[in-house]
């Protein structure tokens, strides 16, 4: 082949020219800090900066729609984000009524109510986790929970249950939720809130942590007790199917993820939702699948406006609850007053 003519295939195959309407007209440009420090435009900036930025804006945009839109608002979180300090997040959101449906783990439920007795510890990552055996303290990351937690909770817990297990034999979980929400009878519980204000919470999972641990024991006292999921799982199709429109928004991954979009697929799909997890799709999981994947099932409807956020949602969440919940929750109070 000719230098020339090798030359000319070179440079229209390095050079190809964009054809079609496959690109945006949508300059990427990130926050000009010239114009001095404001949190609020910077967040705003995400939207042109490009990569998990701009999902975040979007996720931020499609909440603001959802409220906009009156939506039933499904949370999910998953026990870690309880562990965090995320917990006051989500009890400022059940506070105000901000959202409408709880799902989480049993971690999620105990977890709240244990730092109502008792708050949980900053650690380290890197801690030994034979010397915090040794010590009786327990490691969520780089959180620190010692055993004397649990103790304490036992205390509350235990004597609940036997004295509810003298009115009836089973209980659902929600209903237990409900219940241990009045008890606890503390506002900077997120269950305390949810009682209040007739928030349901959902728990599949709630055996699974601290409360399944003293349910076994108190089993051997009692084995007429039980807690039956049957009626919670129709509680939860049934407000999807009658609500007008829904909303999804779910922190981390696993069962919550999918009891959550599982409801709405009853309903024929959700109008919106917003994922943040750090999960691939790669091993076909539902933890890891985006959000198109649920479209396929009937979880979501194909029109929907939807997104996923790779990330720490102990980082992301805080953010989109202040420009989504916050800032949009004043302007809509200052506009009835108005």
């Amino acid at each position: 082949m000719e230098e020339s003519k090798k030359l000319e295939i070179a440079k229209k195959n390095i050079l190809r020219m964009p054809e079609g309407n496959l690109y945006s007209n949508i300059f990427i440009k990130g926050y000009d800090f010239s114009n001095g420090v404001d949190y609020s435009k910077i967040i705003e900036s995400y939207f042109t900066t490009g990569f998990q930025a701009t999902h975040l804006a979007k996720a931020i945009e499609i909440i603001k729609k959802m409220r906009e839109d009156k939506c039933t608002i499904f949370l999910g979180y998953t026990s870690n984000m309880v562990s965090s300090g995320l917990r006051d997040i989500f009890r400022f959101l059940a506070e105000n009524k901000l959202i409408d449906v709880i799902v989480t783990t049993g971690g999620g439920v105990e977890e709240d109510l244990i730092k109502c007795i008792k708050p949980f510890l900053l650690g380290e990552f890197t801690a030994s986790g034979k010397e915090l055996r040794e010590s009786g303290i327990n490691r969520i990351g780089n959180i620190f929970v010692p055993n004397d937690r649990y103790a304490e909770f036992e205390k509350f817990f235990v004597p609940l249950i036997d004295k509810l297990s003298k009115i009836k034999e089973s209980y659902n979980p929600s209903e237990l939720i409900d219940i241990l929400g009045k008890e606890i009878n503390n506002k900077e519980s997120i269950y305390y809130w949810c009682h209040k204000n007739n928030i349901p919470v959902f728990c599949p999972t709630i055996t699974d942590g601290s409360i399944g641990d003293m349910v076994y024991f108190y089993k051997y006292q009692n084995d007429k007790f039980k807690i039956d999921i049957a009626d919670d799982i129709k509680k939860i199709n049934d407000i999807a199917i009658t609500a007008k429109k829904t909303g999804l928004i779910i922190l981390g991954s696993g069962v919550v993820k999918h009891h959550i979009c599982n409801a709405n697929m009853f309903r024929n799909g959700a109008e919106y939702a917003v994922y943040i997890n750090n999960a691939q799709e790669f091993d076909g999981s539902d933890a890891g699948a985006r959000p198109d994947e649920a479209v396929s099932w009937g979880k979501i409807l194909s029109e929907a406006k939807m997104v996923k956020v790779f990330g720490d949602a102990t980082i992301l969440f805080p953010l989109i609850v202040a420009k989504a919940f916050v800032k949009t929750s004043l302007s809509i109070e200052n506009a009835e007053k108005s």
